[in-house]
């Protein structure tokens, strides 16, 4: 169970388009608006959670057009994102100013994010903790992934709202925002490489 929790704890903290979207929230609009896009991205993560586990996200990305769909659908709003960040010049906080992302845009994100298939198929396909009884397995990492996966997503958020308070020089600040730029397109260079 510890080697689950650790892998939970490193999947989920290293950056992906949820995590580095929540810390943007955070630097531009501060907590209330990115503790709504993370209940979105919650109640997404466990959309996806429950097509993997079941074995839907299998049987769908088995389609061919279905799947090159997606990943198209996956890596054009990612790119997108990453050009966001790139291009908010020196202030840190990528999204319009007019109007934070809420629950809706994470509830949206996840579904199309490639890193939350990945690390859910790696969580439940692996670290067999309870061989003969596989339901009280998904049940047991379900709560451990929440319990971490929470506290994670609110030290982003609070990463995002620290940063904007620093008041920091506008070069570390554009500095910051293509560093996010590039986790992201890394994420979307791993997508492609995945799918190859």
């Amino acid at each position: 169970m510890i080697e689950f929790a650790l892998a939970v704890f490193f999947l989920i903290v290293t950056p992906g388009p949820g995590v580095l979207t929540t810390a943007g929230i955070g630097a531009a609009y501060g907590y209330r608006p990115g503790l709504a896009f993370i209940a979105g991205l919650f109640v997404g993560g466990h959309i996806v959670m429950v097509l993997v586990i079941s074995g839907i996200a299998a049987a769908g990305l088995a389609i061919p057009w279905l799947r090159t769909g997606l990943l198209l659908a996956s890596v054009g709003y990612l790119v997108y994102l990453a050009y966001r960040v790139a291009s908010a010049g020196s202030r840190i906080g990528f999204i319009d100013p007019s109007k934070p992302l809420g629950f809706w845009n994470g509830l949206a994100l996840q579904p199309i994010n490639p890193k939350a298939y990945v690390v859910t198929a790696t969580l439940f396909s692996g670290f067999v903790i309870f061989p003969q009884a596989l339901a009280f397995e998904v049940v047991v990492k379900i709560v451990i992934y929440n319990l971490i996966w929470v506290p994670l997503h609110v030290g982003w958020l609070w990463a995002g709202v620290t940063l904007h308070s620093l008041n920091l020089p506008h070069v570390i600040q554009r500095r910051i925002n293509v560093a996010m730029a590039v986790s992201m397109l890394l994420v979307v260079g791993l997508a492609l490489w995945s799918a190859a």
